[in-house]
């Protein structure tokens, strides 16, 4: 990942896990490739609140991240 998945999902550095997967859903449920067929933009932007979602919903990758950046 080479965005800080912070700012993928629009919250601040150092957001609780709970801010962190409201933002992961509204903005899943915005990109979701079902909703937007055939929108190569969308489904892009999907991939990367999925990424960013792996991160910072894991405590391990989370401390990393956040740790090493």
């Amino acid at each position: 990942m080479t965005q800080n998945p912070y700012q993928v999902l629009g919250v601040p550095n150092g957001a609780d896990l709970a801010e962190c997967t409201q933002a992961y859903k509204r903005l899943a449920k915005k990109y979701h490739p079902d909703l937007n067929p055939g929108d190569k933009d969308a489904e892009e932007k999907f991939k990367e609140v999925n990424e960013a979602n792996e991160v910072l919903s894991d405590p391990k990758k989370r401390q990393l991240y956040d740790q090493y950046g």
